[in-house]
């Protein structure tokens, strides 16, 4: 019988997730489900079925503090923000869900900077410091913590022999040393990158290359 454990990237999930199913941004309820269901659809295949270990998902609490808007001084409660309420709702449904363990990393940072664009338009002369106003301006949050969770739990499974495959739902390069280690131990790595090219040289350190969602539609241009 294989054994497989699901580990989903919650920063990606969600963005992939948003793509397949924007009028359901905010529901968190709605994102838990298809989290869920997108894991056990990765236990069947046309080889046979695979026994769930667990489903790991990580992610950052979201921003609650209060702050002000750098131009109008507007004060802004993010524990109010439809983000907030998202992750919020995400979180306690995730973990109302059999066997889902929920790991949560650290707000590293959050502050105010320019919109991408804004600093080109800047330096081209397009635009005056004098003129900018909070539309200019973005929150910027950085994760602490959580791909490293990712890599010590690839490791965990790994050497405890708690599993023989992986199915990972991410799409981004900085896995490949944990998914090296896994290989070389003999487990079956699974990539799932929810319909996203993912690098070469990721794909080079996978034993297989599957998404189960729909796939998102294609935005229309005009």
């Amino acid at each position: 019988m294989v054994v497989a454990a699901v580990l989903i990237d919650g920063a990606y999930f969600v963005k992939r997730f948003r793509a397949i199913e924007p009028h359901n941004a905010y529901n968190g309820k709605r994102a838990a489900e298809l989290a869920w269901r997108y894991a056990l659809m990765h236990l069947s295949e046309k080889n046979g079925k695979s026994q769930l270990y667990r489903i790991f998902f990580y992610d950052c609490p979201p921003v609650e503090k209060k702050m002000h808007l750098p131009f109008s001084r507007t004060a802004v409660d993010f524990s109010k923000s439809p983000e907030a309420l998202f992750r919020t709702e995400l979180h306690h449904t995730l973990r109302r869900k059999r066997k889902v363990a929920l790991r949560l990393g650290n707000l590293a940072h959050a502050d105010w900077t320019l919109k991408p664009g804004v600093e080109a338009q800047l330096l081209k002369g397009k635009k005056r410091f004098e003129d900018l106003n909070d539309d200019d301006v973005t929150l910027d949050v950085r994760q602490k913590g959580v791909d490293m969770r990712i890599g010590l739990d690839i490791a965990s499974l790994t050497f405890k022999k708690q599993v023989n495959k992986i199915i990972l739902m991410a799409g981004d390069a900085d896995f490949v040393p944990a998914a090296k280690l896994a290989r070389r131990e003999g487990i079956d790595f699974v990539l799932d990158p929810m319909w996203r090219p993912i690098p070469d040289d990721l794909n080079e350190h996978i034993d297989g290359l599957r998404s189960v969602s729909p796939r998102p539609r294609p935005k229309d241009k005009t």
